[in-house]
């Protein structure tokens, strides 16, 4: 998993495959008598990273550096503060930070192309101890998380090569990526951030997909196959995500955890339309004896969850997420302790995050359950890891900075 107590383990998923071309250029001033000529369109919103929704980010600001082209700028600041009950040792019960100090720099025009997300980061995850920015970016990726060269070969056709999201999985890495401000228990099972090389592909008027050789949960090895296929048509979108690691790997670091040998198979539905966003999902993840890394016996994984939100007028909306993951085996026959409250366990989680945007500031809050079943005592919540169950309150405030669409 990505993270689980008194460690952090590795973090993300999905990448957009569609890249937009962002529009920065004047209209000429028109010659006199002549019919006005129409404003400039605002700068899209950069294409690279997903946002699932509520959220939603500003056009970038644009300016000319000079043998690089037309460059791209976003930036985010957000602060966090945690409240929650039955804290593992080591970790308090209140908590508060900075969260994000990022900056998004992207060339999304020409044959050449790049994208450089650089900052300070940490990536909350429901039943996990909280890990602050500086030793999230000191023992995860780096203070330049996410960093590429994009070669546009074609019409329908992009080659990538770097410091890339993951295509796997329903939820992305970082909190305003996200319906809700903390990741669930099914993306901890997944990878986030993987170096190495990928194709983006459309096909034809619906269908999109990527393929990556890569290093999987940043393990610097790169024997790891991605690939993602999406199915868009109206409001709804089918996507097919899988990878694997043609090798085994003992290498092990608070990013590459055990999962780093194992397969991964995810179904992922997504209908959005008016207010709704409904994004139902399943996941299956399997891993193979490796008594190397700890897995004594072959364990696999299985959950399912379903994301939900509405959006109200004035700003506000309300996603919500439940999700359900088990794990096989039982404590005692060699199974991997896949979840992190023992092997053969498994756990339910609910949260809802009220959230307001107003232009570039917006505030939100998560409002947390996680409830674990057969569980191995001492692995699971309170000082002696011997409770089932933790709630958290969780507040963020943050600005989102860019182009203000309404200067001229």
């Amino acid at each position: 998993m990505k993270i689980a107590p008194n460690s952090i383990l590795q973090s993300m998923a999905g990448v957009s495959l569609a890249i937009a071309m962002i529009a920065g250029a004047q209209t000429p001033t028109p010659a006199p008598d002549a019919t006005p000529a129409a404003a400039p369109a605002a700068p899209a919103p950069l294409s690279t990273f997903v946002l699932t929704g509520p959220l939603t980010w500003l056009p970038p600001a644009t300016f000319d550096a000079g043998l690089l082209g037309t460059l791209s700028v976003n930036g985010i600041v957000t602060g966090f503060a945690q409240f929650q009950n039955n804290s593992v040792a080591g970790d308090n019960a209140q908590q508060a930070t900075v969260s994000n100090g990022q900056i998004f720099i992207q060339k999304a025009s020409g044959p050449v192309q790049f994208y450089v997300q650089a900052g300070v980061y940490n990536l909350p995850t429901l039943s996990a101890p909280f890990v602050n920015a500086q030793n999230t970016v000191v023992n995860l990726y780096g203070p330049v998380p996410v960093a590429f060269l994009k070669v546009q070969a074609g019409a329908t056709t992009q080659f990538l090569v770097g410091s890339l999201p993951t295509l796997m999985g329903a939820e992305s890495t970082f909190t305003y990526q996200n319906f809700n401000i903390e990741r669930g228990i099914i993306w901890n099972q997944e990878n986030a951030v993987n170096r190495g090389l990928q194709v983006n592909q459309t096909i034809g008027k619906y269908l999109s997909a990527a393929f990556s050789w890569n290093d999987g949960y940043y393990s610097d090895r790169y024997s790891f196959l991605s690939g993602s296929a999406t199915f868009t048509k109206g409001p709804s979108t089918l996507v097919y995500d899988g990878m694997g690691n043609l090798s085994k790997t003992v290498f092990q670091t608070a990013a590459t955890p055990i999962q780093n040998n194992g397969a991964m198979h995810a179904v992922i539905y997504t209908y959005s339309k008016g207010p709704w966003i409904v994004s139902p999902y399943f996941q299956y993840g399997t891993y193979g004896k490796n008594t190397k890394v700890g897995i004594a016996k072959s364990t696999y994984a299985t959950g399912g969850a379903i994301n939900v939100s509405y959006a109200f007028k004035s700003g506000f909306s309300l996603p919500v997420r439940f999700e359900y993951l088990t794990s096989s085996g039982t404590a005692t026959d060699g199974s991997a302790n896949l979840l992190g409250f023992g092997a053969g366990s498994a756990g339910t989680t609910f949260t809802a995050t009220p959230t307001y945007q107003k232009g570039g500031m917006f505030l939100r809050a998560d409002l947390g359950y996680v409830d674990a079943m057969n569980y191995t005592k001492s692995d699971v919540f309170g000082s002696t890891g011997a409770l089932s169950n933790q709630f958290r309150g969780v507040l963020e405030f943050g600005f989102i900075f860019g182009k203000n669409v309404t200067e001229k």
